[in-house]
């Protein structure tokens, strides 16, 4: 094999890491404000209506139970690792010169960083010093098919995060380095673009599609509306067969209830 004279394996001439995407564009604040009324699942149920069907990430789980996330998506890219490209030898002068350093230099207040690792339980994407530079950005929630170390420390840091696990491996310790960022990733099968908007909640993380975005705020406030009239009447002891989904008798008490909450 060859090697240069310090001893590495020499790297690709056209290859230069990071990757970056560039910059993108952030949905407006009052759509996300609009949003943040809008659970995971209803935002699933919403986009699954729309023909959108692979949107929920399978796998990773809260740590915060509780917590509730709505805001912009920054994304960053682990790829398997090749001794001529990249890997875990000399972790701390590459990982600094990675996409996993460079992607925390360009988090804005509000972002959500998600993270492509795979679901592999070996790699911790990151710790407790990245997070808490992480959360001194302005950055809002995390959330990663993967691992992430540090646990104890990283709880009491407050950010909320959804991950497989943890693990004590540091991010290019096993099989995977972090490779890209503001790029396209697949997250548990998911599509992620830079910019579009995560929801995540006790149920999961689910992505909602920028250019679609708009159009989910406005039929999941009708959706939450009409939910929140059959949970009262349901409770109240009505029949499960007109209020949930409601037939066309619980549509209109429903008009007149929604008449009198928002008079005008």
């Amino acid at each position: 094999m060859t090697t240069n004279s310090n001893g590495t394996i020499p790297r690709p001439d056209n290859l230069t890491l990071p990757i970056t995407g560039g910059e993108f564009s952030r949905p407006d604040p009052q759509l996300i404000e609009q949003l943040r009324g809008v659970s995971s699942a209803t935002a699933s149920a919403m986009l699954h209506r729309m023909g959108i069907r692979q949107t929920f990430i399978e796998g990773p789980k809260t740590t915060l139970p509780g917590a509730k996330i709505v805001g912009s998506i920054i994304t960053l890219q682990f790829m398997p690792q090749r001794e001529d490209v990249a890997s875990g030898i000399q972790q701390e002068y590459s990982e600094k010169f990675s996409a996993l350093w460079a992607v925390l230099e360009h988090i804005k207040p509000g972002d959500v960083l998600a993270i492509q690792a795979f679901g592999d339980p070996y790699t911790g994407c990151l710790g407790e010093m990245l997070i808490t530079y992480f959360k001194a950005q302005g950055g809002i929630g995390i959330v990663v098919d993967g691992c992430i170390r540090d646990a104890p420390r990283v709880q009491a840091i407050g950010v909320p995060l959804w991950v497989r696990g943890f693990t004590p491996n540091y991010a290019s310790q096993s099989t995977l380095f972090p490779w890209a960022y503001n790029v396209p990733i697949a997250c548990s099968r998911v599509l992620v673009l830079p910019g579009d908007i995560m929801i995540a909640d006790d149920d999961g993380a689910v992505v909602i599609p920028c250019n679609v975005a708009p159009e989910i705020a406005r039929v999941t406030r009708e959706h939450e509306d009409w939910e929140s009239f059959s949970r009262m009447k349901i409770t109240d002891g009505g029949a499960l067969f007109k209020y949930y989904p409601l037939n066309d008798e619980g549509r209109q008490e429903y008009e007149a209830w929604r008449a009198e909450q928002r008079p005008g």
